[in-house]
């Protein structure tokens, strides 16, 4: 019996299966077949050679263009093959393999599989792997289908030797497509292949995990069906059948997961926040100077009702840098201290903590100091907890924290900390949730008697945030229009090579200075001796602040009023100095990204990112919602090295050509990766997701959505479908479920 579990030193042999465990991770016969080809060769096809990459392993379709053997010392030769895809050529150097000029002829088309390397100034394969394309079939033999060590000749004997059958056309590679698959320096693509050959031929019939009626509503092969598609296609529409069918095993075993979590979540008993129709948010409300946009209306109604339900609210609110979220969360912050609760606003640093908290008693005025001679009858209490409070201001923040006094509390990470309890949190509000990890938002959900409601607020959301909302796990609530007296910002990519273009940057600046505004440049670092300054790791100079500073005060901007600002500084000369730039007694502020959030200088009109292609296309976007929030317009230049031709120029071009974050955010997830879907890292270093990409496939994964919602309500337990409820403990550890929970 050979199923899926099998490991495969049963059936390919102890030297085979070491070679595949060691150089590609595979270990068992459903390991091997889930290693699908990284793309496919055409016969007729060659491969471009232009886009060849030094340093890479890679596998070559070619033909042979000519060939010469040459002495070399000690009475060996080598062998020089000259291969051609039709435009470009590429040198193949054999020693001590002679016996390769009776398969090498002239006209002969092979695949080449080894490592990319330069030998002057030409690119080379040194002893690459052969697999000839036109040899008979027949060569092989049998199909090796026997024990394991017949199998472990079929698929490893003679890959190096003459005459050997590891240079043969194989049976692997009767159809029109070639699978090429991600491959070792031992294990080469057509090694694979004949790897895959056998499973299938050897494996007995397979118990689907895909119900049998979702196959058949959605149109889908069955499992093996699938595999051999994609292993063993006869054309192209192969191919995209067999990793459809594969991709919605992907796509129902996560969405699964998260309808049972959802489920589960809505069972959670928490306490509903209603609100009250004469409390502290209908007294702010009635003393508001501006009318809310029809968006913060339309939001504010759906946080509301989820507020009002006895099922902990898990939304994310997207809105441009200056859509008026802030509005938002406080109204939603009152209706929970109406409802008797406490709530929270989580902010990424001490000087946008103390922002926020600025903000929130201009805003709330004397409905913000209960206690007080001059405070409203129905007023609270707000209260700051930062990392930089004195011993006894933090006794007394978390003594108003404990006994409920304090409705509102804004704070740091220093939140976080175990000494910090509440009376009954209510609401947990975590503003630029990029910059907090999953662990660490949880850790102060747990603050709670019961699961507190949840709101995250961004401009560009995270890519594993994206992910969560294409798989429909996190409610989306979007603030699209800018509130009267706010302008939008013109954002250009400035060529640093093109010296005329950074002249008129720079003048820029100049102009918004002498009519009376203000301007931020941006470097990508401090500069210095300081622990984050590391050397470049890249072929240019980074610009950073030391030297930047000095350079604009005696050249570009000279006798303007620029001073530096960054996270070197002592915490009181950042605040001086940002005090001073707020107070408009400073023209120029050179900074880094320690002005990205929570600096609101409505006359700063223009920003110089310097070296912008060192930036994320989510901190760009954050960087340039610093200027354009007064009635003057927003310049938000982008200066970079970079080609035009490259990535990094491209990636900019998209930020100038947009100023949706949401827009921005697929854009990232596109570059970036989704990160884990069920894992702690927030970008791509890892991924749950082989096939799925979750832009390209969002229509199959909310379909995905639709069909698990319907298992799960049907067999909670999934009791009447064993080979789902097995794959979904194989994908799904204790670790991921637990991670799934911190959403």
């Amino acid at each position: 019996m050979v199923d899926l579990d099998t490991p495969l030193k049963t059936l390919l042999g102890a030297r085979a299966a070491t070679l595949l465990a060691d150089g590609l991770e595979l270990r068992s016969v459903g390991d091997l077949l889930d290693h699908l080809p990284r793309r496919y060769h055409e016969r007729g096809e060659l491969t471009d050679l232009a886009d060849l990459v030094v340093g890479e392993s890679a596998t070559v379709a070619a033909r042979v263009e000519r060939i010469e053997r040459r002495p070399i010392r000690s009475g060996r030769s080598m062998l020089r093959v000259t291969v051609t895809d039709g435009r470009q050529l590429l040198t193949l150097t054999f020693f001590n393999q002679t016996w390769r000029e009776r398969d090498l002829r002239r006209g002969v088309t092979a695949l080449f599989a080894g490592k990319v390397e330069e030998y002057r100034g030409r690119v080379q394969l040194t002893n690459p792997e052969v697999h000839l394309l036109e040899a008979d079939p027949g060569e092989l033999g049998g199909s090796g289908a026997g024990g394991g060590g017949a199998a472990e000749v079929d698929v490893l004997a003679g890959a190096q030797s003459p005459g050997g059958t590891g240079d043969g056309a194989g049976a692997e590679f009767v159809n029109a497509l070639v699978p090429i698959y991600p491959a070792a320096a031992k294990v080469p693509s057509w090694t694979v292949a004949r790897c895959v050959r056998l499973a299938l031929d050897s494996l007995d019939p397979v118990t689907d995990p895909l119900p049998a009626d979702l196959r058949h509503r959605r149109r889908l092969p069955g499992l093996l069906e699938a595999y051999r598609k994609v292993h063993q296609p006869a054309n192209r529409g192969d191919v995209h059948l067999g990793r459809t069918r594969l991709s919605w095993d992907e796509a129902l075993v996560l969405q699964v997961a998260l309808a049972r979590r959802r489920r589960e979540v809505e069972a959670l008993a928490t306490v509903a926040r209603p609100g009250r129709p004469d409390g502290l948010l209908a007294a702010f409300e009635a003393s508001l100077p501006f009318e809310l946009t029809a968006g913060q209306r339309a939001v504010g109604e759906a946080i509301t009702a989820d507020l009002g339900r006895p099922v902990p609210m898990h939304r994310l609110l997207q809105g441009e840098v200056g859509s008026g979220k802030t509005v938002v969360a406080l109204r939603a912050m009152l209706a929970v201290v109406d409802s008797g609760g406490q709530a929270v606003l989580l902010a990424p640093t001490e000087t946008l903590a103390a922002q926020h908290e600025r903000s929130l008693r201009e805003m709330l005025g004397d409905l913000a100091r209960a206690g007080e001679l001059d405070g409203a009858e129905r007023a609270t209490r707000i209260t700051l907890v930062t990392g930089s409070l004195g011993a006894r201001a933090r006794r007394e923040a978390l003594t108003a924290i404990a006994d409920g006094s304090a409705g509102l509390v804004v704070g740091t990470h220093a939140l976080l900390q175990e000494d910090v309890q509440f009376a009954d949190l209510g609401l947990v509000i975590v503003d630029e949730q990029h910059r907090f990890g999953v662990e660490q938002r949880d850790a102060l959900r747990a603050r709670g008697r019961r699961p507190p409601h949840l709101l995250v607020m961004t401009a560009t959301p995270i890519p594993r945030t994206v992910a969560m909302t294409v798989f429909g796990d996190l409610e989306v609530s979007e603030l699209t229009e800018l509130p009267s007296g706010r302008s939008p910002v013109a954002t250009f990519v400035v060529p640093a090579m093109v010296s005329s273009w950074t002249d008129r940057m720079w003048g820029r600046i100049r102009d918004e200075v002498a009519a009376g505004r203000q301007a931020y440049v941006v470097c990508p670092r401090i500069g210095g001796a300081g622990p984050e300054d590391g050397a470049d790791t890249e072929d240019r100079p980074t610009a950073t602040v030391t030297e930047v500073l000095p350079q604009l005060v005696g050249g570009e901007l000279a006798g303007l009023r620029v001073e530096c600002l960054h996270g070197r500084l002592p915490s009181a000369q950042r605040e001086t100095v940002m005090n001073r730039f707020a107070a408009g007694e400073l023209d120029v502020l050179v900074a880094t990204t320690v002005i990205e959030v929570g600096v609101n200088v409505q006359n700063a009109t223009v920003m110089v990112v310097l070296d912008a292609d060192r930036f994320g296309v989510s901190q760009l976007h954050q960087l340039r919602g610093r200027v354009g929030r007064g009635e003057a317009a927003g310049w938000c230049l982008l200066h970079t090295a970079a080609d035009q031709d490259t990535p990094a120029w491209q990636r900019l071009s998209a930020v100038a050509a947009t100023t949706d974050g949401a827009e921005l955010a697929r854009l990232d997830l596109v570059q970036r990766r989704e990160g884990d879907v069920l894992g702690a890292a927030q970008s791509g270093g890892r991924r749950s997701l082989r096939l799925l990409a979750l832009l390209r496939d969002e229509k199959l994964i909310r379909e995905a959505r639709t069909e698990a919602f319907q298992l799960v309500d049907a067999d909670p337990a999934l009791t009447d479908h064993p080979a789902l409820r097995r794959l979904l403990a194989t994908v799904l550890d204790e670790e991921s479920a637990a991670f799934l929970e911190k959403g």
